[in-house]
């Protein structure tokens, strides 16, 4: 049976420009609805949030309900580790962070070929194993942005592994750098039950490009956009609980929704499918998918995801000169503090943490000729 689940990446803030000001009386409605609805899964990561998601979780679930009523996902972040000696107090630190004695589903997170020092330099597999065996961690899996190809060796080497965390929608099934497809094919023939992230890309998918909601809505009338993505990963084999990476309380009711009507897709729903993909794929300039990995390496306090997100926007609606969204760019620039896009030094760590490998300061250097001109005031 499927089930859907809350992933924490992307919560509610305060303060938009203020990434750590979570919102914890939303956080506790949107957790509520869930439960109230019959869903009981809740996924976090040490990162999350600079920490403040694993936080969230025990403040607005685990401090509210009998430990029994619901399921804990976290991971540990092999990315992070450098040596053996920083396993048990990352570990311990999210157990307290969470408040719990114990997870339901632990992650060896995103092992891939970047984070290969946390993993393969340092044995953080027996680590998680050992945890396993003392009752820390009921449910062992990975995550992982790698293609598939690299995730068919992992699960050879690690057979142990019981379930994997992939990245999931019908604009990446067939994407030759993600390899959706591949990469759940090589899930099923490994028989590991799998998890669903980006079901909605970071929210290209619940907002596409008009010509694909027009072919969606003359197709379907009373169907949502967002139901389309959500039936098509609801309904794969072998899926066995699709997170939802709401930042409100009106996406979770809405996803809650979607998920509960999610019955399959047709042969001819699945065309209308390819044919959004190619229009949505033709106006996408940058397939970044807000997962921020990226802005706590930016020594230039650059929000990296904040600023692909509005030159998406930009590019969509195919604006010239002065815009809306533009003015949203220079509203965000005269923040005391915050870097722009032409403050990129080209250090390139960012790209060594980005799963989707974007070359970000090349992106970067695009931003600035669309954003930082002298109509808005900016100056060489």
């Amino acid at each position: 049976m499927v089930e859907l689940g809350l992933g924490m990446m992307r919560l509610p803030v305060l303060d938009e420009n203020d990434f750590s000001s979570v919102d914890y009386d939303q956080i506790t409605k949107m957790i509520d609805a869930l439960m109230d609805a019959g869903f009981n899964c809740f996924d976090t990561a040490y990162p999350y949030h600079e920490g403040l998601s694993e936080v969230a979780l025990r403040k607005c679930l685990v401090e509210r309900y009998p430990r029994d009523s619901f399921k804990v996902f976290d991971k540990l972040p092999t990315f992070a580790i450098t040596e053996e000696s920083q396993l048990e107090p990352i570990f311990k630190e999210q157990l307290e962070r969470c408040g719990v004695e114990y997870f339901d589903y632990y992650l060896m997170h995103n092992v891939s070929g970047y984070s290969e020092k946390g993993w393969l330099d340092v044995d953080s597999f027996s680590f998680a194993n050992k945890k396993k065996e003392e009752g820390y961690i009921k449910h062992l899996g990975l995550s992982t942005h790698a293609n598939a190809e690299f995730l068919d060796n992992m699960l050879t080497i690690h057979p142990e592994m019981e379930f994997v965390l992939l990245q999931i929608n019908y604009l990446d099934w067939e994407d030759e750098g993600i390899e959706s497809r591949k990469c759940w094919e090589v899930a099923r023939k490994h028989n590991k039950p799998i998890m669903v992230m980006e079901a909605f890309k970071g929210g290209f998918l619940s907002d596409v490009p008009k010509e694909a909601e027009k072919l969606m809505k003359e197709y379907a009338p009373d169907k949502s956009v967002v139901s389309w993505a959500m039936r098509f990963v609801a309904n794969l084999d072998g899926v066995f609980l699709v997170l939802t990476g709401a930042s409100s309380l009106e996406q979770v009711e809405e996803n809650i929704v979607e998920f509960n009507n999610a019955t399959p897709l047709n042969d001819e729903e699945l065309n209308v499918i390819s044919e959004v993909s190619e229009i949505i794929n033709a106006n996408i300039t940058v397939d970044c998918t807000k997962c921020r990995y990226c802005v706590d390496s930016c020594s230039e306090e650059i929000d990296i995801a904040k600023l692909f997100d509005l030159y998406n926007k930009e590019k969509i609606l195919g604006e010239n000169d002065w815009s809306p969204i533009g003015n949203a760019y220079v509203n965000y620039s005269k923040i005391p503090g915050v870097g722009i896009a032409s403050d990129c030094t080209e250090c390139e760590l960012c790209i060594e943490e980005c799963p989707q490998e974007i070359n970000i300061p090349e992106v970067l250097k695009d931003v600035a000729k669309t954003f930082e001109t002298e109509g808005y005031g900016f100056t060489n």
